[in-house]
C-alpha cells in the first residue's frame, strides 16, 4: 500500500501502549507501530525519537470568546484594584472619547480592594463605555456612562445589580443583569466572530489542540451573535477553523417546533448534525453561577459570607421543564452546575426525564459539577452521566474556591479521581478564558491539584498522569460521541496528534515537556520555532 504520509522514529501512544510509527491515508490513521514504518509512502517525517500522542482535545471552552478576548485589556495579573484602573486608564489614552474600553479576567480574590467599582472606573476613563468582565465569565463591572444606558428597573430573573449602603449601583452586573447589556454590545458582528475563532485556533494548535467543544453559541451569557453557527462556518470555509469544533447551543435560542416534532432549533436541527470538522453538540443549560464569585446555588452559607448562598439561573421548575423537553426531543444535554444545591436539583431533573423517556446513551453531562457532596456522587454514576471539571482552576482560582467553601467542604471541590473510580467517563477541559488553556498546564494540574498559594486541594483526587492523559483525549472525544473518529490513534480514526518533546506520562517530566508540532488530518497543522 502507498499511504500519504509516515511519521516514524518516535515513541507514539496507540490506545494504552507505546509503538514506533504512524501511517496516514486520506487523513486517517492505517497503521500502526512496525507495519506502519514498513509501507511505503509519499513522505516520510522523522521525529527524531520525539512522542506522539493523540491530539488534546478541550472538552469545555470558549473559543470565539477568547480569540475576540486578545484585544481586549488583560487584567489577570492585576494584583490591587488601582492597578486594574490604571490599565483601563492607558487604554483610555489611545481610544477616542464614547468608545468602549473592555477588560477581561480579573479576580476579586487576587485584588486587594476587592471588586472594582463604577467611581474607580469613572476616574480612570470618564469619557468612555467601559466594561470589565470577570474571569469567571459570570460578572462584569461597568462604568457609570454605561449604567445609564441600561435599563436597571427591569433586571432578568437570576441575576442582581449590586448596590452600595445608599441604594446605588456599585456597577457590579452579576449572572443574567448582564443582559442589560445587550442593547448596546449584541449582536458582535460575524466577522468579528470570525476573526476570533482563527486567533483562537491559532493558540490552541500551538499547544496540541486538535479538537474542542465550544460551550454556548447563539444566546445567553455566552452567545456572540444569533447566527454564530454561520461565524464557525464561514471560519471553515476559509480555512480559518483550524480545530475540529463541537458546539454547544444555549438553551436560550431552542423552541418548540411544530407538528409535534419536539423541542429544538430550526429545521428540527439538533444533537449529531455535521461532519468531522464541525458538528452541533448538546444543548447548553445554566443552572447557578459562578463559585469564586459566590452566585453558585449552595445548601449552606458561603464561608464568611452570612445569608449568602447563591442562586438559580432559572426557576427550578423551569430548569427541569427544559431537561426534560430536550431529552424527550433526543438531545444531549450539557448543564452547568457549580453549587451542590444545584447540582442535586440537576439531578433531579435528569433522573425525573429519564424514567418518563429512558434512552441508552445519552451521556447528558454536568459542566463543572464543581461542589459535589459524598452522597451525590453514585447518583451521577447510576444515571451515566458524564461530569466535566476543570483541572487548571485548582492552580489559578483555587485559593478563591477554598475561601468560599471552608474546610469543611473543600475536598468536594472539583472532584477527578472520584470520579473515575465511580466508573464515570472523564473528560478534560479548561473553560478557557476563565483559566489558561494549555492543556499540558491542566494535566499537570490533574495530577498535582496544588493552589497558587501551595495547599494540596483534595488530595485524594489527584489522577496520575496516564489517566489524566486519557481524559483530556479520549475522555473528551466520548463527552462528545466522537470517540470512534478522535481521542486515541488506532487504525480508522483520524490523524491527528500532539508530537511532544517528552512523556507527559511521567510525572518528573511534566514541567519539561513542550508542543514541538500538532498533526491535524495527517497535515502538519504547527511546528514549533
Amino acid at each position: 500500500m502507498l499511504v500519504d504520509a509516515v511519521f516514524e522514529n518516535a515513541r507514539v501512544l496507540s490506545g494504552q501502549s507505546w509503538t514506533s510509527a504512524v501511517a496516514v491515508l486520506h487523513g486517517r490513521v492505517v497503521a500502526v507501530g512496525a507495519e506502519a514504518a514498513e509501507m511505503s509512502a509519499r513522505r516520510r517525517t522523522d521525529l527524531g525519537g520525539a512522542v506522539v500522542v493523540p491530539g488534546f482535545h478541550d472538552a469545555h471552552n470558549h473559543m470565539a470568546w477568547f480569540g475576540m478576548g486578545l484585544d481586549e485589556v488583560p487584567l489577570g495579573e492585576c494584583r490591587h484594584v488601582d492597578e486594574v484602573y490604571e490599565a483601563i486608564a492607558r487604554r483610555a489614552a489611545e481610544v477616542p472619547e464614547g468608545g468602549w474600553i473592555i477588560g477581561r479576567g480579573y479576580d476579586q480574590n487576587r485584588l486587594t480592594g476587592g471588586h472594582p467599582t463604577r467611581q474607580g472606573l469613572d476616574r480612570a476613563a470618564p469619557r468612555h463605555l467601559v466594561q470589565l468582565k470577570h474571569t469567571s465569565g459570570h460578572m462584569c463591572v461597568v462604568g457609570s456612562t454605561v449604567l445609564e444606558r441600561i435599563d436597571l428597573a427591569n433586571v432578568p430573573t437570576g441575576g442582581d445589580v449590586v448596590r452600595d449602603a445608599d441604594g446605588s449601583p456599585t456597577g457590579l452586573l452579576r449572572e443574567q443583569a448582564q443582559l442589560l447589556l445587550r442593547p448596546l454590545n449584541y449582536p458582535v458582528p460575524t466577522e468579528t466572530v470570525v476573526r476570533g475563532i482563527a486567533r483562537a485556533s491559532e493558540v490552541y494548535l500551538s499547544e496540541g489542540i486538535t479538537s474542542v467543544q465550544e460551550a454556548g453559541v447563539g444566546g445567553g451569557l455566552v452567545g456572540q451573535t444569533p447566527v454564530e453557527v454561520a461565524a464557525y462556518q464561514r471560519a471553515r470555509d476559509s480555512g480559518l477553523l483550524g480545530v475540529r469544533t463541537t458546539l454547544m447551543v444555549s438553551s436560550a435560542v431552542l423552541h418548540e417546533l411544530p407538528e409535534d416534532t419536539g423541542f429544538g432549533l430550526d429545521l428540527g436541527l439538533r444533537t449529531g448534525l455535521g461532519d468531522e470538522w464541525l458538528r452541533i453538540g448538546p444543548m447548553k443549560l445554566f443552572a447557578d453561577g459562578s463559585l469564586i464569585g459566590r452566585t453558585a446555588a449552595m445548601w449552606d452559607d458561603f464561608t464568611g459570607d452570612e445569608g449568602n448562598r447563591g442562586y438559580f439561573q432559572l426557576p427550578e421548575d423551569e430548569l427541569a421543564r427544559t431537561i426534560l423537553a430536550a431529552h424527550a426531543s433526543g438531545w444531549q444535554i450539557a448543564t452547568h452546575a457549580i453549587g451542590d444545591r444545584a447540582i442535586s436539583v440537576v439531578l433531579d431533573a435528569y433522573q425525573a426525564a429519564l424514567a418518563a423517556h429512558p434512552r441508552e446513551d445519552h451521556r447528558h453531562r454536568i459542566e463543572h459539577c464543581a461542589v459535589l457532596p459524598p452522597g451525590e456522587l453514585a447518583r451521577v454514576a447510576s444515571l451515566g452521566l458524564i461530569p466535566v471539571p476543570q483541572g487548571r482552576f485548582i492552580t489559578e482560582i483555587g485559593d478563591g474556591m477554598r475561601a468560599a467553601l471552608g474546610p469543611e467542604r473543600e475536598n468536594w471541590c472539583y472532584r477527578l479521581k472520584s470520579f473515575v473510580d465511580a466508573g464515570c467517563v472523564l473528560p478534560g477541559s479548561s473553560d478557557r478564558p476563565v483559566v489558561s488553556g494549555a492543556p499540558l498546564l491542566g494535566l499537570a494540574d490533574m495530577v498535582r491539584r496544588r493552589t497558587a498559594a501551595g495547599h494540596l486541594l483534595g488530595p485524594a483526587e489527584r489522577l496520575s498522569p496516564m489517566a489524566a492523559l486519557r481524559a483530556y483525549t479520549h475522555g473528551s472525544a466520548y463527552a462528545a460521541f466522537r470517540e470512534h473518529e478522535v481521542g486515541t490513534l488506532e487504525p480508522g480514526k483520524l490523524a491527528d496528534f500532539a508530537v511532544l518533546s517528552a512523556d507527559p506520562t511521567r510525572e518528573s517530566g511534566l514541567d519539561d515537556v513542550r508542543v514541538l508540532a500538532t498533526v491535524v488530518g495527517g497535515d502538519v497543522a504547527y511546528q514549533a520555532p
